[in-house]
């Protein structure tokens, strides 16, 4: 059995904002490029049999009021812009359900023992939609409704969502803020888009707003003196990522200092917590990332460290 599973499904390649759009398809094409160059393809469960999410699933993190609006002004044709930065192509809510099945899919690999753990390179990504509405490139959140199936369906009573992408995620915060079951960890570069997340919301929601030039250095002792500790008090069951690879020092999108031996250490740090603590139960869910090489490069370390090779 390969300790690790890489998801991912051709329908995430078709949503495309526009040939200068940050949020790209190219993205996928760089991450499985070098996985497939690196041969950490042959050692990883490479899987593309990803399902479409139900509307149940998408109903648990999201009211069926927005999930139906989102299916009534899927375009024919051309875009349709529903924030400056957020539009619906023809072909968007193919990509968003198989990129919220991936999650729910990896989900029940990892609970049922079929694998250690899951990456999941899917796009749209998720962590800005909130219960009602998208946003920041983002349409079905794709971790809390991975997150609501594991509770809800699987039986799990107590998750921890980690996010280190650079922007706030104010949806996953949006969705989970009255949930006790969910604990959320994360750090991102203050101020920032979405200009939120500095300020206390719940106990459940630990968010680190660092400013612009923060370096791997802090973030590591971050993990080690804030993460780690919340992590032993919340005792959840099952780690869930959302895995943005934009407070790298190369993207332009941000001002962070991140290089790939920090991806590498968190998700070393993560997993090994993981493999202690919850049996080694972790999905991992792409959400940034905008410099092609630098993404590339760690997703594949993100990867390896997970794979544990």
């Amino acid at each position: 059995m390969s300790r690790t599973a890489f998801i991912s499904h051709s329908d995430c390649w078709l949503h495309s904002m526009g040939s200068m759009h940050p949020e790209s398809p190219d993205r996928l094409t760089e991450i499985l490029d070098q996985i497939k160059g690196s041969g950490l393809d042959g050692l990883l469960d490479m899987r593309e049999d990803v399902p479409q999410a139900t509307l149940e699933q998408l109903y648990r993190a999201h009211s069926p009021a927005y999930v139906e609006e989102l299916f009534e002004i899927s375009p024919e044709q051309g875009l349709r812009h529903l924030d400056p930065d957020t539009a619906m192509t023809p072909h968007t809510l193919k990509a968003a359900l198989r990129a919220a099945g991936a999650g729910v899919m990896a989900t029940e690999l990892v609970l049922a023992g079929t694998v250690h753990n899951a990456f999941c390179a899917v796009r749209p990504p998720g962590h800005h939609a909130e219960r009602l509405r998208a946003m920041g490139f983002c349409f079905f959140n794709n971790v809390a409704v991975a997150t609501r199936h594991a509770l809800d369906v699987c039986g799990l009573e107590r998750i921890s969502i980690i996010d280190f992408d650079v922007h706030h995620g104010n949806g996953t915060e949006n969705i989970f803020v009255a949930d006790p079951r969910v604990q959320m960890l994360s750090f991102f570069q203050h101020p920032l888009y979405p200009y939120c997340g500095n300020k206390s919301t719940a106990p459940n929601m630990h968010n680190t707003a660092f400013p612009a030039g923060t370096r791997g250095d802090k973030v590591r002792e971050l993990l080690s003196h804030v993460w780690l500790p919340a992590l032993a008090e919340h005792q959840p069951q099952m780690l869930f990522i959302s895995a943005g690879f934009d407070a790298h020092y190369e993207d332009d999108m941000a001002s962070m200092g991140l290089v790939d031996a920090d991806f590498a250490w968190i998700s070393k740090e993560l997993r090994q917590w993981a493999d202690a603590h919850c049996g080694g139960r972790l999905v991992s869910m792409l959400e940034g990332g905008y410099s092609l090489p630098a993404l590339g490069r760690s997703v594949l370390a993100h990867v390896r460290a997970l794979a544990d090779i």
